[in-house]
């Protein structure tokens, strides 16, 4: 045999071997925590211990906006009940966070009829003043359609009418409504809520402003209103409103991540990390957005403890603060653990309401991927086995920008847009169930990866 030939041969045969020895190291995973994975299942069915914790801390507490005592007095509790559900190294990690207040917020239509809209002020909205900012409004569809009409624009009141596509294409009005808005010299903005679904419910969120623009009131109203502004603007009537934004900023306030960990036995250094924010708009209650994530990473720690189940690496539950308006809970949890990012193994973050799951986007190489895979057959009980490229999360960004891998919960996201950061943001509008097989989806994504002999390639 010719020597360039024997190589290439042994080449290929050492590949096969190396693709054989990872399909059957991968099936090993999947036989090796089928049980395992099945008590976590089970544990997590069993009852509504979940969604119970959930409406506990959301209707004790309620809204948990960044700056808030409702928010510090939630995570005095919750570190209370990790101690008391055994958890260990149950601390609060500091953090310094923007404290924007929402005052008395009203939107009067003067003319054609005289009647109250329902509104909100969007995150960081410079206040009007005390006697208000009186307008006639026009309507805009999109940045070219105001570009386009820049001459109307001036002196009035730009009310950004603009329907729901995807969150990530429309919520670029409410961030930089006012911006634009202003640029085009008007002296407030409106935008239509950012939802798909509305019955009469304002969404508020965050927005932002430019160096050199001025800063214009920022404000959200409902779609019905924003429709009706429309309708009005094309027969040629005059639309004109007063509004009133008594919103301030305050000093930056303490706040604190949230952490929780069930030591590893054999590589207590190796973490992987899961969880979501506890902090929430100061509207609702917060249960879907993320109340829910936080509890469910919390209840799947748990019940690893309640069972005796001891991984071989350290999860850690994190519930980070201030994702809302300003991610200075992932930016800090970042700069506390710089040191330690080499073994964080795997974060994994649940950030769009716990409803049905379905199973997780993953950012990673492609061999932890292909592990990932095989984990998730463990999963397909409950139909939240599917890993698909491609996913992450806010808190655990800034982490995952230094070489972390990332997934995110992926759920059947429906209805999560209808009360995304709306008064409607109570637990009522979560499933028990749904509920629990998110925690068990965690639970067990989390477990195995932590256990296994090997840690997850990057």
């Amino acid at each position: 045999m010719k020597p360039f030939l024997f190589v290439i041969l042994l080449f290929i045969a050492l590949v096969d071997d190396s693709w054989a020895r990872q399909a059957e190291s991968q099936q090993d995973v999947t036989a090796a925590y089928r049980a395992t994975a099945d008590q976590i299942i089970d544990a997590a069915l069993a009852d509504n211990a979940a969604w119970n914790r959930l409406a506990r801390l959301t209707d004790t507490f309620g809204p948990r906006f960044s700056g808030s005592e409702n928010l510090e007095l939630a995570i005095d509790w919750i570190l209370e009940e990790m101690k008391a559900d055994g958890l260990e190294n149950v601390r609060g990690e500091d953090v310094m966070v923007p404290h924007w207040v929402r005052g008395e917020e009203t939107l009067e239509i003067l003319v054609p009829h005289k009647r109250k809209l329902q509104i909100l002020g969007l995150g960081g909205s410079v206040g009007t003043g005390p006697k208000g900012v009186t307008g006639d409004v026009f309507v805009v569809t999109s940045y070219d359609d105001l570009e386009a009409n820049k001459d109307k624009a001036k002196g009035k009141i730009v009310l950004w009418n603009v329907p729901f596509t995807s969150y990530g294409a429309t919520v670029s009005y409410r961030s930089n409504g006012a911006v634009k808005a202003a640029e085009a010299g008007a002296i407030a903005s409106l935008v239509r809520s950012v939802t798909p679904n509305s019955l009469y419910t304002p969404h508020t969120g965050n927005s932002s402003y430019a160096d050199g623009v001025p800063k214009i009131p920022h404000a959200a109203v409902t779609v019905e209103d924003a429709l009706m502004m429309q309708r009005m603007q094309d027969r040629g009537q005059q639309i004109r409103v007063h509004l009133t934004l008594d919103d301030v900023w305050l000093p930056d306030a303490k706040s604190r991540n949230v952490v929780g960990e069930l030591v590893g036995s054999e590589f207590p250094d190796e973490v992987i990390v899961f969880g979501g924010h506890i902090d929430s708009w100061d509207v609702g209650t917060g249960a879907m957005d993320d109340a829910g994530g936080c509890v469910a990473a919390w209840e799947a720690l748990r019940i690893m403890k309640a069972l005796g189940l001891r991984p071989k690496r350290t999860i850690r539950v994190v519930m980070w603060t201030n994702e809302e308006n300003g991610m200075r809970g992932g930016n800090a949890y970042r700069d506390a653990h710089i040191n330690e990012l080499d073994n964080h193994i795997l974060a994994m973050e649940s950030d769009g309401g716990v409803f049905a799951p379905i199973g997780f986007g993953f950012t990673g190489s492609d061999a932890a991927f292909d592990t990932l895979t095989q984990i998730g057959k463990l999963l397909q009980r409950i139909d939240s086995g599917v890993i698909t490229k491609g996913g992450g999360g806010a808190d655990i960004g800034p982490i995952m920008a230094k070489g972390v891998p990332g997934m995110g919960l992926n759920v059947d996201g429906t209805k999560y847009f209808w009360y995304h950061h709306t008064n409607a943001d109570y637990v009522d509008k979560l499933d028990p169930v749904e509920v629990a097989k998110s925690v068990a989806t965690m639970g067990v994504m989390a477990f195995v990866v932590a256990d296994m002999d090997q840690r997850l390639p990057r």
